[in-house]
Protein backbone atom coordinates (compact mmCIF):
# COMPACT_ATOMS: atom_id res chain seq x y z
CA UNK A 1 0.00 0.00 0.00
CA UNK A 2 1.42 3.36 -1.02
CA UNK A 3 1.00 6.49 1.08
CA UNK A 4 0.83 9.88 -0.61
CA UNK A 5 1.41 13.09 1.32
CA UNK A 6 -0.80 15.91 0.00
CA UNK A 7 -0.32 19.60 0.69
CA UNK A 8 3.18 20.42 1.90
CA UNK A 9 3.11 23.22 4.54
CA UNK A 10 5.12 26.21 3.37
CA UNK A 11 6.27 28.01 6.56
CA UNK A 12 9.99 27.37 7.07
CA UNK A 13 13.03 29.25 8.36
CA UNK A 14 14.48 31.69 5.84
CA UNK A 15 17.10 34.42 5.74
CA UNK A 16 14.73 37.12 4.52
CA UNK A 17 11.29 38.55 5.03
CA UNK A 18 8.95 37.36 2.29
CA UNK A 19 5.43 38.42 1.39
CA UNK A 20 4.37 34.79 1.60
CA UNK A 21 5.14 34.83 5.33
CA UNK A 22 2.33 37.31 6.02
CA UNK A 23 -1.44 37.11 5.84
CA UNK A 24 -3.02 39.22 3.09
CA UNK A 25 -5.72 41.36 4.72
CA UNK A 26 -6.55 43.28 1.55
CA UNK A 27 -6.61 40.67 -1.22
CA UNK A 28 -9.60 38.80 -2.61
CA UNK A 29 -11.23 36.58 -0.01
CA UNK A 30 -9.25 38.13 2.86
CA UNK A 31 -10.58 41.72 2.75
CA UNK A 32 -10.90 43.16 6.25
CA UNK A 33 -12.46 46.35 4.84
CA UNK A 34 -15.86 45.10 5.92
CA UNK A 35 -18.13 45.48 8.91
CA UNK A 36 -18.08 41.84 9.98
CA UNK A 37 -15.47 40.48 12.38
CA UNK A 38 -14.06 37.06 11.45
CA UNK A 39 -13.68 34.36 14.10
CA UNK A 40 -9.97 34.51 14.92
CA UNK A 41 -8.21 31.39 16.22
CA UNK A 42 -5.32 33.10 17.95
CA UNK A 43 -3.36 30.06 19.12
CA UNK A 44 -0.74 28.84 16.67
CA UNK A 45 -1.39 25.21 15.77
CA UNK A 46 1.45 22.83 16.69
CA UNK A 47 1.10 20.42 13.77
CA UNK A 48 4.54 18.77 14.17
CA UNK A 49 4.46 18.10 17.90
CA UNK A 50 7.81 18.53 19.61
CA UNK A 51 10.09 19.49 16.72
CA UNK A 52 13.43 19.19 18.54
CA UNK A 53 15.57 16.06 18.32
CA UNK A 54 18.17 16.77 21.05
CA UNK A 55 18.41 14.59 24.13
CA UNK A 56 20.09 11.49 22.71
CA UNK A 57 23.58 12.28 24.00
CA UNK A 58 22.28 13.30 27.42
CA UNK A 59 20.73 9.82 27.78
CA UNK A 60 23.80 7.80 26.86
CA UNK A 61 26.75 9.95 27.88
CA UNK A 62 28.09 12.78 29.98
CA UNK A 63 29.62 16.23 29.53
CA UNK A 64 33.01 17.41 30.77
CA UNK A 65 35.02 20.58 30.34
CA UNK A 66 38.44 20.85 28.71
CA UNK A 67 41.01 23.64 28.38
CA UNK A 68 42.91 22.52 25.27
CA UNK A 69 42.55 22.49 21.51
CA UNK A 70 42.75 18.71 21.53
CA UNK A 71 41.58 15.83 23.69
CA UNK A 72 43.75 12.69 23.73
CA UNK A 73 42.93 9.37 25.34
CA UNK A 74 44.39 5.88 25.33
CA UNK A 75 42.67 2.52 25.19
CA UNK A 76 43.88 -0.91 26.19
CA UNK A 77 44.95 -3.34 23.51
CA UNK A 78 43.94 -6.99 23.52
CA UNK A 79 45.63 -9.13 26.17
CA UNK A 80 46.11 -12.33 24.19
CA UNK A 81 48.05 -12.82 20.95
CA UNK A 82 46.20 -13.83 17.79
CA UNK A 83 47.00 -13.09 14.15
CA UNK A 84 46.10 -13.70 10.54
CA UNK A 85 48.97 -15.48 8.80
CA UNK A 86 50.09 -16.83 5.45
CA UNK A 87 51.19 -20.49 5.52
CA UNK A 88 54.14 -21.37 3.29
CA UNK A 89 57.49 -23.10 3.11
CA UNK A 90 56.02 -26.64 2.82
CA UNK A 91 53.79 -25.90 5.76
CA UNK A 92 56.44 -24.88 8.28
CA UNK A 93 56.48 -21.08 7.98
CA UNK A 94 53.88 -18.64 9.27
CA UNK A 95 54.07 -15.04 8.02
CA UNK A 96 51.98 -12.54 10.00
CA UNK A 97 49.88 -10.22 7.82
CA UNK A 98 47.17 -8.89 10.18
CA UNK A 99 46.48 -8.73 13.89
CA UNK A 100 43.54 -10.46 15.55
CA UNK A 101 41.19 -7.58 14.70
CA UNK A 102 42.06 -7.78 11.01
CA UNK A 103 44.24 -4.65 10.98
CA UNK A 104 47.07 -5.00 8.46
CA UNK A 105 50.55 -5.11 9.95
CA UNK A 106 53.54 -7.39 10.46
CA UNK A 107 54.29 -6.53 14.10
CA UNK A 108 53.57 -9.48 16.37
CA UNK A 109 54.41 -11.05 19.72
CA UNK A 110 55.13 -14.65 18.67
CA UNK A 111 58.40 -15.84 20.23
CA UNK A 112 60.55 -18.97 20.04
CA UNK A 113 59.29 -21.55 22.50
CA UNK A 114 55.61 -20.57 22.09
CA UNK A 115 52.87 -23.09 21.48
CA UNK A 116 50.40 -21.95 18.83
CA UNK A 117 47.18 -23.11 17.24
CA UNK A 118 47.03 -22.75 13.44
CA UNK A 119 43.64 -23.08 11.73
CA UNK A 120 42.07 -22.52 8.34
CA UNK A 121 38.77 -23.61 6.80
CA UNK A 122 40.02 -27.21 6.54
CA UNK A 123 41.82 -28.11 9.74
CA UNK A 124 43.27 -27.07 13.11
CA UNK A 125 46.86 -27.99 14.03
CA UNK A 126 48.84 -27.25 17.20
CA UNK A 127 52.50 -26.37 16.75
CA UNK A 128 55.72 -25.44 18.54
CA UNK A 129 57.54 -22.27 17.45
CA UNK A 130 61.19 -23.06 16.62
CA UNK A 131 62.43 -19.66 15.50
CA UNK A 132 61.22 -16.16 14.57
CA UNK A 133 62.69 -13.80 11.97
CA UNK A 134 60.76 -10.57 11.42
CA UNK A 135 57.19 -11.30 10.41
CA UNK A 136 57.94 -14.99 9.78
CA UNK A 137 57.87 -17.79 12.35
CA UNK A 138 59.10 -21.34 11.74
CA UNK A 139 56.90 -23.92 13.45
CA UNK A 140 56.77 -27.66 13.94
CA UNK A 141 53.43 -29.44 14.43
CA UNK A 142 53.12 -31.73 17.43
CA UNK A 143 51.14 -34.51 15.73
CA UNK A 144 51.95 -34.37 12.01
CA UNK A 145 55.06 -33.93 9.89
CA UNK A 146 54.09 -30.47 8.72
CA UNK A 147 51.05 -28.24 8.48
CA UNK A 148 50.25 -29.40 4.95
CA UNK A 149 49.96 -33.03 5.96
CA UNK A 150 47.76 -31.93 8.83
CA UNK A 151 45.26 -30.40 6.40
CA UNK A 152 46.38 -26.75 6.51
CA UNK A 153 46.67 -25.32 2.99
CA UNK A 154 49.54 -23.16 1.76
CA UNK A 155 47.41 -20.02 1.49
CA UNK A 156 46.60 -16.66 3.04
CA UNK A 157 43.96 -16.08 5.67
CA UNK A 158 44.89 -18.76 8.23
CA UNK A 159 44.56 -17.88 11.92
CA UNK A 160 47.20 -18.29 14.59
CA UNK A 161 46.71 -18.16 18.37
CA UNK A 162 49.44 -18.30 21.02
CA UNK A 163 48.26 -20.45 23.96
CA UNK A 164 51.42 -21.03 26.02
CA UNK A 165 55.05 -22.11 25.87
CA UNK A 166 57.18 -25.19 26.43
CA UNK A 167 60.86 -25.51 27.39
CA UNK A 168 63.17 -28.46 27.90
CA UNK A 169 64.86 -29.15 31.21
CA UNK A 170 67.76 -26.84 31.92
CA UNK A 171 66.90 -24.48 29.07
CA UNK A 172 67.54 -20.77 29.40
CA UNK A 173 64.61 -18.39 29.71
CA UNK A 174 62.95 -16.17 27.17
CA UNK A 175 65.17 -14.27 24.78
CA UNK A 176 62.48 -11.68 23.97
CA UNK A 177 59.71 -9.87 25.82
CA UNK A 178 56.26 -8.61 24.85
CA UNK A 179 55.37 -5.05 25.84
CA UNK A 180 51.75 -3.80 25.94
CA UNK A 181 50.71 -2.07 22.74
CA UNK A 182 49.86 1.59 23.23
CA UNK A 183 46.79 2.83 21.37
CA UNK A 184 46.08 6.55 21.51
CA UNK A 185 43.22 8.46 19.91
CA UNK A 186 42.44 12.14 19.69
CA UNK A 187 39.73 14.55 18.69
CA UNK A 188 39.45 18.32 18.51
CA UNK A 189 36.56 20.64 19.29
CA UNK A 190 34.81 22.69 16.65
CA UNK A 191 33.19 26.10 17.11
CA UNK A 192 29.47 26.18 16.35
CA UNK A 193 27.71 29.53 15.94
CA UNK A 194 24.30 30.96 15.14
CA UNK A 195 22.57 34.34 15.32
CA UNK A 196 19.11 35.88 15.43
CA UNK A 197 18.28 39.49 14.57
CA UNK A 198 15.11 41.57 14.80
CA UNK A 199 14.71 45.31 14.18
CA UNK A 200 13.58 47.58 16.96
CA UNK A 201 10.28 48.31 15.18
CA UNK A 202 9.42 44.63 14.72
CA UNK A 203 10.39 43.84 18.31
CA UNK A 204 7.81 46.34 19.53
CA UNK A 205 5.04 45.28 17.13
CA UNK A 206 2.27 43.14 18.55
CA UNK A 207 0.60 40.46 16.43
CA UNK A 208 -2.74 38.69 16.48
CA UNK A 209 -1.20 35.19 16.61
CA UNK A 210 -0.42 33.77 20.06
CA UNK A 211 2.93 32.07 19.58
CA UNK A 212 4.31 29.01 21.35
CA UNK A 213 7.48 26.97 21.09
CA UNK A 214 9.77 24.36 22.57
CA UNK A 215 11.76 26.99 24.46
CA UNK A 216 8.72 28.09 26.47
CA UNK A 217 8.04 31.26 24.50
CA UNK A 218 4.43 32.51 24.44
CA UNK A 219 2.58 35.75 23.84
CA UNK A 220 1.74 38.00 20.88
CA UNK A 221 5.23 39.23 19.98
CA UNK A 222 6.41 37.31 16.92
CA UNK A 223 10.11 37.88 17.61
CA UNK A 224 9.72 35.71 20.71
CA UNK A 225 8.73 32.88 18.42
CA UNK A 226 11.57 33.48 15.98
CA UNK A 227 14.24 33.80 18.68
CA UNK A 228 12.97 30.70 20.48
CA UNK A 229 13.03 28.67 17.27
CA UNK A 230 16.57 29.83 16.54
CA UNK A 231 17.67 28.79 20.02
CA UNK A 232 15.97 25.38 19.73
CA UNK A 233 17.50 24.80 16.29
CA UNK A 234 20.96 25.72 17.60
CA UNK A 235 20.56 23.28 20.50
CA UNK A 236 19.74 20.56 17.98
CA UNK A 237 22.78 21.54 15.92
CA UNK A 238 24.99 20.96 18.95
CA UNK A 239 23.86 17.33 19.07
CA UNK A 240 23.65 16.75 15.33
CA UNK A 241 27.22 18.01 14.89
CA UNK A 242 28.47 15.54 17.50
CA UNK A 243 26.68 12.70 15.71
CA UNK A 244 27.37 13.45 12.05
CA UNK A 245 30.73 15.29 11.90
CA UNK A 246 33.83 13.87 10.23
CA UNK A 247 37.47 14.85 10.31
CA UNK A 248 38.58 16.53 7.11
CA UNK A 249 40.93 14.49 4.91
CA UNK A 250 41.19 17.21 2.26
CA UNK A 251 41.78 20.95 2.60
CA UNK A 252 38.54 22.84 3.24
CA UNK A 253 39.12 26.59 3.30
CA UNK A 254 36.57 29.18 4.35
CA UNK A 255 36.71 32.88 3.51
CA UNK A 256 34.28 35.28 5.15
CA UNK A 257 34.17 39.02 5.66
CA UNK A 258 35.34 38.63 9.26
CA UNK A 259 37.45 35.45 9.27
CA UNK A 260 39.63 33.16 7.22
CA UNK A 261 40.77 29.68 8.10
CA UNK A 262 40.84 26.00 7.32
CA UNK A 263 37.99 23.77 8.46
CA UNK A 264 39.35 20.60 10.06
CA UNK A 265 36.14 18.92 11.16
CA UNK A 266 35.78 16.64 14.17
CA UNK A 267 35.05 12.95 14.64
CA UNK A 268 31.37 12.37 15.35
CA UNK A 269 29.58 9.26 16.56
CA UNK A 270 28.88 7.70 13.15
CA UNK A 271 32.43 8.37 11.92
CA UNK A 272 33.99 6.90 15.09
CA UNK A 273 31.95 3.69 14.85
CA UNK A 274 32.68 3.44 11.13
CA UNK A 275 36.43 3.78 11.74
CA UNK A 276 36.91 1.81 14.97
CA UNK A 277 33.66 0.01 15.66
CA UNK A 278 31.36 -2.53 14.05
CA UNK A 279 28.80 -2.24 11.29
CA UNK A 280 25.84 -4.47 10.48
CA UNK A 281 23.54 -4.58 7.48
CA UNK A 282 20.71 -3.99 9.93
CA UNK A 283 17.47 -5.67 10.85
CA UNK A 284 15.41 -5.64 7.68
CA UNK A 285 12.01 -6.90 8.77
CA UNK A 286 11.70 -9.03 5.62
CA UNK A 287 11.88 -12.28 7.53
CA UNK A 288 11.80 -12.72 11.30
CA UNK A 289 14.11 -15.73 11.22
CA UNK A 290 16.78 -13.88 9.22
CA UNK A 291 16.47 -10.91 11.56
CA UNK A 292 17.16 -13.21 14.50
CA UNK A 293 20.15 -14.62 12.64
CA UNK A 294 21.39 -11.07 12.14
CA UNK A 295 21.11 -10.45 15.89
CA UNK A 296 23.01 -13.66 16.58
CA UNK A 297 25.79 -12.42 14.29
CA UNK A 298 25.85 -9.16 16.27
CA UNK A 299 26.15 -11.13 19.51
CA UNK A 300 29.05 -13.11 18.08
CA UNK A 301 30.80 -9.84 17.22
CA UNK A 302 30.21 -8.52 20.74
CA UNK A 303 31.70 -11.75 22.13
CA UNK A 304 34.91 -10.94 20.28
CA UNK A 305 35.13 -7.56 21.98
CA UNK A 306 34.13 -6.34 25.42
CA UNK A 307 31.11 -8.64 25.87
CA UNK A 308 29.27 -5.86 27.71
CA UNK A 309 26.02 -7.34 28.95
CA UNK A 310 23.68 -4.35 28.66
CA UNK A 311 23.32 -2.45 25.39
CA UNK A 312 20.99 0.34 24.29
CA UNK A 313 19.54 0.18 20.79
CA UNK A 314 18.36 3.44 19.20
CA UNK A 315 16.74 2.82 15.82
CA UNK A 316 14.37 4.20 13.22
CA UNK A 317 10.75 3.15 12.86
CA UNK A 318 11.30 0.40 10.29
CA UNK A 319 13.98 -1.31 12.36
CA UNK A 320 11.93 -0.97 15.55
CA UNK A 321 8.93 -2.65 13.91
CA UNK A 322 11.15 -5.36 12.44
CA UNK A 323 12.49 -6.17 15.91
CA UNK A 324 8.92 -6.24 17.27
CA UNK A 325 7.92 -8.70 14.53
CA UNK A 326 10.99 -10.82 15.22
CA UNK A 327 10.26 -11.03 18.94
CA UNK A 328 6.56 -11.64 18.39
CA UNK A 329 7.37 -14.59 16.11
CA UNK A 330 9.39 -16.15 18.95
CA UNK A 331 6.29 -16.14 21.20
CA UNK A 332 4.15 -19.28 21.35
CA UNK A 333 1.13 -17.24 20.27
CA UNK A 334 2.96 -15.61 17.37
CA UNK A 335 2.17 -18.24 14.73
CA UNK A 336 -1.54 -18.63 15.34
CA UNK A 337 -2.65 -15.34 16.78
CA UNK A 338 -1.33 -12.42 18.81
CA UNK A 339 0.50 -11.86 22.04
CA UNK A 340 -1.43 -9.87 24.61
CA UNK A 341 0.25 -7.39 26.89
CA UNK A 342 0.00 -4.17 28.91
CA UNK A 343 -2.49 -5.54 31.46
CA UNK A 344 -1.21 -8.89 32.75
CA UNK A 345 -1.52 -10.40 29.25
CA UNK A 346 -5.30 -10.51 29.51
CA UNK A 347 -6.99 -11.09 26.16
CA UNK A 348 -9.96 -8.83 26.85
CA UNK A 349 -7.89 -5.82 27.93
CA UNK A 350 -5.25 -4.27 25.68
CA UNK A 351 -3.07 -5.49 22.86
CA UNK A 352 0.61 -4.58 22.91
CA UNK A 353 2.63 -5.45 19.83
CA UNK A 354 5.70 -3.47 20.87
CA UNK A 355 8.74 -4.51 22.86
CA UNK A 356 11.02 -2.17 24.80
CA UNK A 357 13.63 -4.73 25.82
CA UNK A 358 14.66 -8.34 25.42
CA UNK A 359 17.45 -10.76 26.29
CA UNK A 360 19.29 -12.93 23.79
CA UNK A 361 22.06 -15.21 24.99
CA UNK A 362 23.84 -13.34 27.79
CA UNK A 363 23.02 -9.87 26.43
CA UNK A 364 20.25 -7.46 27.36
CA UNK A 365 19.00 -5.01 24.74
CA UNK A 366 16.86 -1.96 25.51
CA UNK A 367 15.16 -0.63 22.38
CA UNK A 368 14.06 2.93 21.84
CA UNK A 369 12.89 4.92 18.81
CA UNK A 370 15.32 7.64 17.76
CA UNK A 371 13.43 10.62 16.44
CA UNK A 372 16.51 11.91 14.63
CA UNK A 373 16.39 8.92 12.25
CA UNK A 374 12.65 9.28 11.59
CA UNK A 375 12.03 13.02 11.27
CA UNK A 376 11.69 14.17 7.66
CA UNK A 377 13.57 17.38 8.45
CA UNK A 378 16.63 15.57 9.88
CA UNK A 379 18.23 12.15 9.12
CA UNK A 380 14.89 10.78 7.96
CA UNK A 381 15.23 12.92 4.83
CA UNK A 382 18.73 11.59 4.01
CA UNK A 383 17.83 7.98 4.78
CA UNK A 384 14.89 8.27 2.40
CA UNK A 385 17.18 9.31 -0.44
CA UNK A 386 20.23 7.07 -0.03
CA UNK A 387 18.70 3.80 1.14
CA UNK A 388 21.94 1.87 0.50
CA UNK A 389 23.97 3.87 3.03
CA UNK A 390 21.08 4.77 5.32
CA UNK A 391 21.70 4.75 9.09
CA UNK A 392 18.95 2.64 10.63
CA UNK A 393 20.16 2.48 14.20
CA UNK A 394 23.05 2.33 16.61
CA UNK A 395 23.85 0.04 19.55
CA UNK A 396 25.62 1.70 22.46
CA UNK A 397 27.03 -0.18 25.46
CA UNK A 398 25.78 0.79 28.90
CA UNK A 399 28.20 1.38 31.74
CA UNK A 400 31.61 3.03 31.98
CA UNK A 401 35.18 2.42 30.88
CA UNK A 402 38.47 2.96 32.70
CA UNK A 403 40.70 5.45 30.85
CA UNK A 404 43.82 7.47 31.59
CA UNK A 405 43.14 11.21 31.83
CA UNK A 406 46.04 13.27 30.46
CA UNK A 407 45.08 16.37 32.44
CA UNK A 408 44.59 14.73 35.83
CA UNK A 409 47.33 12.14 35.36
CA UNK A 410 45.33 9.16 36.61
CA UNK A 411 42.78 6.56 35.56
CA UNK A 412 39.11 7.55 35.72
CA UNK A 413 35.79 5.81 35.17
CA UNK A 414 33.87 7.49 32.37
CA UNK A 415 30.91 6.67 30.15
CA UNK A 416 31.89 5.24 26.79
CA UNK A 417 30.35 8.33 25.21
CA UNK A 418 30.79 11.88 26.42
CA UNK A 419 31.00 15.44 25.12
CA UNK A 420 34.01 17.63 25.88
CA UNK A 421 33.47 21.39 25.76
CA UNK A 422 35.91 24.29 26.14
CA UNK A 423 35.74 26.07 29.48
CA UNK A 424 38.00 27.89 31.90
CA UNK A 425 37.64 30.36 34.74
CA UNK A 426 37.60 33.14 32.16
CA UNK A 427 35.18 31.78 29.58
CA UNK A 428 32.71 28.89 29.58
CA UNK A 429 32.00 27.92 25.96
CA UNK A 430 29.59 25.05 26.64
CA UNK A 431 26.69 27.20 25.43
CA UNK A 432 27.17 30.96 25.30
CA UNK A 433 24.38 33.42 24.55
CA UNK A 434 24.67 37.21 24.49
CA UNK A 435 22.57 40.12 23.19
CA UNK A 436 23.82 43.20 21.34
CA UNK A 437 22.08 46.22 19.79
CA UNK A 438 19.78 48.96 21.07
CA UNK A 439 16.68 46.90 21.92
CA UNK A 440 16.43 46.41 25.67
CA UNK A 441 19.88 46.91 27.18
CA UNK A 442 21.68 49.26 24.80
CA UNK A 443 25.13 48.06 23.73
CA UNK A 444 25.45 49.78 20.32
CA UNK A 445 23.70 52.24 18.01
CA UNK A 446 22.22 49.42 15.91
CA UNK A 447 18.43 49.79 15.80
CA UNK A 448 17.96 46.06 16.25
CA UNK A 449 18.46 43.23 18.68
CA UNK A 450 21.03 40.59 17.83
CA UNK A 451 21.10 37.35 19.82
CA UNK A 452 24.32 35.37 19.41
CA UNK A 453 24.87 31.69 20.17
CA UNK A 454 28.21 29.88 20.41
CA UNK A 455 29.58 26.56 21.57
CA UNK A 456 32.95 24.81 21.23
CA UNK A 457 32.86 21.06 21.72
CA UNK A 458 33.75 17.60 20.47
CA UNK A 459 32.64 14.04 21.11
CA UNK A 460 34.81 11.33 22.70
CA UNK A 461 33.88 7.76 21.74
CA UNK A 462 35.83 5.36 23.94
CA UNK A 463 35.78 1.65 23.23
CA UNK A 464 34.22 2.04 19.81
CA UNK A 465 34.81 -1.69 19.28
CA UNK A 466 31.80 -2.23 21.57
CA UNK A 467 29.49 -0.10 19.40
CA UNK A 468 27.41 -1.33 16.46
CA UNK A 469 26.12 0.78 13.59
CA UNK A 470 23.07 -0.59 11.74
CA UNK A 471 23.27 0.38 8.06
Amino acid sequence: MAITSNGTPTPAPSKQTLASAYIDFTGAGNDWAQQYLPDLMEKEAEIYGNRTISGFLSQVGAEESMTSDQVVWSEQSRLHLSYTVTVGGTGTTLTVTHDGDGVAGTDHGIRPGDMVIVADANATVKCFVISVAGAAATVKPYTVAELNTGGIADATGAKCLVYGSEYAKGAVGRDAVNAPQFKAYDNKPIIIKDKYEVSGSDASAIGWVEVSGEEGQNGYLWYLKAEGDTRARFTDYLEMAMIESEKATVTVSATQTNATGTMTGTEGLFAAIGARGNESTGITGVNASTDLAEFDAILAEFDKNGAIEENMLFCNRGTALAIDDMLASMNSYGAGGTSYGVFDNEEDMALNLGFSGFRRGSYDFYKSDWKYLNDLSTRGLINGMDTVNAIRGVMIPAGVSSVYDQNLGKNLKRPFLHVRYRASKTDDRKLKTWVTGSVGAVTSDLDAMEVHYLSERCLVVQGANNFMLLN
